[in-house]
């Protein structure tokens, strides 16, 4: 799957994933490939990909994702911590 994920100031980061935890507002949700085209919003918590084996957790403060054909588009507001 690739995965986007932007700020208003910079690209935080674009490239492949196996599966990404977002913090949706009406709960947290998992993206695996094949997953079901979604928009879904963000509230404040841990985006969590896995990339190459390797697990990233990034703190945000909010915004929105959409998943569709196995591309993942994550705009966020800020990065926090």
């Amino acid at each position: 799957m690739k995965l986007d994920i932007i700020s208003p100031d910079k690209l935080i980061f674009s490239g492949d994933v196996e599966s990404v935890k977002l913090p949706g507002t009406g709960g947290g949700f998992e993206v695996l490939p094949h997953h079901a085209a979604i928009i879904s919003s963000l509230k404040e918590g841990d985006i969590v990909y896995v990339s190459g084996g390797e697990t990233t957790t990034l703190r945000v403060d909010g915004g929105f994702a959409e998943v569709r054909n196995n591309e993942i588009s994550v705009c966020v507001e800020k990065v926090l911590g």
